[in-house]
């Protein structure tokens, strides 16, 4: 076992032999979208970030599906086509499932990948002086929680859409090509709580700066109405004693950090000499917005710092 449960990485790894290295993962979770197909795109690309967090190529998927029997079989039959498409997407195979009765629609993958044992990028690796990037931008949580309440216009949802369904496939290779440190994929616990994890696995502090922060702009409007999911302020409840921000930042920004991501970036942790060379790959191929917005320091009395 080369990762296992002891830092909160993304997903196992496992060594075969000198050359190959299983990596391990499940998600699943219920729609955030009315549309089936939609919804099972944005599921099976949340599922299949975990390989990418970890440097890895995605390589088989198997369905997880829960349904209750008072819908249409070919709503599910839409869920299952959108993670089949999105599964194609990134290169791996669908290989079964399985399915139960449930009151609430459930979907999602278990997907095995494959790394070279060497090359694994753990959320353990991060070192004093690496620079941090953040591929994807952050709202999708306040976006969705908007979404439920029928409070946005197409273009806002068009842009939530697009952002979780958007594979890590392309920021991965980049930060392969390049070498990297550490990484980690931005999900449930928002960048602070990922962003946590990451400086206690790698025993350093984390200086964020939030002006450079790539922010869908429709959730700072919603943040500042008070449009928050649950899961920010659980979030701030977990870590929020090992985060100091500075007075000046915003409660909007503030909730934003927090905010739980669905199928949110990658948060990279390079070596600074290899910080502009990522970037430039970064803006061959990257279809989100994405920046530079912090560095690793050695650590200090707070996990994370924002200025």
């Amino acid at each position: 076992m080369i990762v296992g449960i002891d830092t909160s990485d993304d997903a196992a790894v496992y060594k075969i032999d000198e050359d190959k290295a299983v990596i391990l993962t499940m998600d699943f979770f219920t729609p955030i979208v009315d549309d089936p197909y939609t919804f099972g795109q944005i599921a099976a690309a949340n599922s299949l970030s975990d390989i990418y967090a970890m440097g890895g190529r995605p390589v088989t998927a198997m369905n997880i599906v829960c349904f209750p029997t008072c819908l249409p079989i070919d709503i599910l039959k839409e869920i299952l086509k959108g993670g089949a498409d999105k599964v194609k997407e990134a290169g791996a195979i669908v290989v079964g499932g399985h399915s139960v009765e449930d009151d609430e629609p459930k979907f999602g993958l278990s997907v095995m990948g494959m790394v070279h044992p060497g090359k694994v990028t753990a959320n353990s690796g991060a070192k004093p002086g690496d620079m941090l990037i953040l591929t994807k931008p952050l709202g999708i949580g306040i976006l969705n929680t908007a979404i439920k309440a029928d409070l946005t216009d197409e273009g806002a949802y068009k842009k939530a859409v697009d952002v979780m369904s958007y594979l890590n496939k392309d920021a991965c290779e980049a930060m392969m090509k390049v070498g990297i440190n550490g990484c980690t994929d931005i999900t449930g616990f928002g960048l602070l709580g990922h962003g946590y994890e990451m400086a206690e696995a790698s025993n350093v502090s984390l200086e964020i700066w939030s002006d450079y922060i790539p922010i869908i702009k429709e959730s700072i409007d919603f943040a500042k109405m008070g449009i928050i999911p649950a899961g920010a302020y659980n979030n701030e409840g977990y870590i929020g004693e090992h985060v100091r921000f500075d007075k000046s930042i915003k409660q909007e920004v503030r909730d934003i950090m927090y905010d739980p991501q669905t199928s949110g970036g990658l948060l990279i942790s390079v070596p600074e000499q290899n910080s502009e060379k990522l970037m430039e790959e970064l803006r061959k191929n990257n279809k989100t917005d994405f920046n530079i917005i912090g560095k690793v320091k050695t650590k200090g009395k707070y996990s994370i710092e924002v200025i």
